[in-house]
């Protein structure tokens, strides 16, 4: 069997993120992963956005090797089963002069849960200009989510606790199990890889990794102007769509803030907006539409 070439670390909880991305390939462009555990019983959103960013890059030819991703837009479908294996396949729409376009296509027993369009650059000059980094509290005065979770004796937490891969620190306090007081201001999160990357995983990892954390918060500004937290009763989340726009390299060993805002949310839907930053430059921006709906706002 042939595997995706993907750096391995005995580290957990890294270890088994890593081993989702080390994906076994079919055949050119088909690619199969397995899945997380997860104490909903469905597989993680930003899971499969990983494997997508992954398997689409595993189709760009080694004369195009130094193209980087830089964009990816995904439309997730349908929830996925944690007990049935993910297929990818890749179609291959363009390599120009400067840009490579491919299209994924994530699947189970048939049936598409996601699609993406991916985009990768060779590097090239050009004008440039950046979005100043926030002013934050450092993040190892905050709270850390993995310290949180690993307090409290409950399956969901010592689930959270033990496999989650990355640890977040929230300016303002988390909502994790109660509201703060509502603010239209910005969300500010710090978060980084719990586990240090391997040495040698190339750019790309980092970037597919970014994929993975985000779908964990993207949403949040949305509830903090509700005056709503993640287990609220009667509330309902999913991801509907999802985009990243990568500027530049970034390193998820090291703390990255994110600047959350919400510009809109109607009729069961909301819209999240991020800007990512890193040792003061803004390394990624990123949108999310997700479907929320509450008994209570009803």
């Amino acid at each position: 069997m042939a595997y995706l070439p993907v750096p391995q670390t005995s580290d957990e909880p890294l270890s088994s993120v890593l081993n989702t991305l080390r994906m076994q390939e079919r055949e050119p462009g088909s690619y199969v992963g397995s899945n997380l555990h997860q104490i909903s019983g469905r597989v993680y959103g930003g899971q499969v956005f990983a494997q997508a960013v992954v398997a689409a890059r595993a189709t760009v030819a080694d004369e195009y090797a130094e193209r980087q991703i830089h964009s990816i837009t995904a439309a997730f479908l349908r929830p996925g089963d944690l007990d049935t294996p993910t297929h990818f396949d890749v179609e291959e729409i363009l390599d120009g002069r400067s840009f490579s376009t491919r299209r994924v296509f994530a699947s189970q027993n048939g049936k598409t849960i996601l699609t993406a369009r991916a985009s990768f650059q060779e590097s090239q000059p050009g004008v440039e200009h950046e979005t100043p980094q926030p002013a934050a509290p450092a993040p190892e005065s905050l709270e850390s989510s993995a310290a949180f979770f690993a307090s409290f004796d409950h399956p969901a937490a010592k689930a959270m606790s033990s496999t989650n891969a990355i640890d977040m620190r929230h300016v303002g306090g988390a909502i994790w199990l109660k509201p703060v007081p509502i603010t239209n201001e910005p969300t500010l999160i710090w978060f980084r890889l719990r586990n240090r990357m391997p040495a040698d995983a190339p750019q790309l990892l980092h970037r597919a990794i970014l994929a993975y954390s985000s779908d964990q918060f993207m949403l949040e500004p949305i509830l903090r102007q509700h005056g709503m937290y993640w287990t609220s009763r009667n509330l309902s989340l999913a991801t509907l769509d999802h985009a990243i726009w990568w500027h530049r390299d970034i390193d998820m060993s090291e703390w990255v803030l994110a600047e959350l805002t919400s510009p809109s949310a109607q009729g069961g839907r909301g819209l999240s907006l991020a800007k990512f930053f890193q040792d003061g430059r803004h390394v990624a921006t990123m949108s999310q539409e997700g479907m929320v709906r509450s008994r209570e706002a009803q």
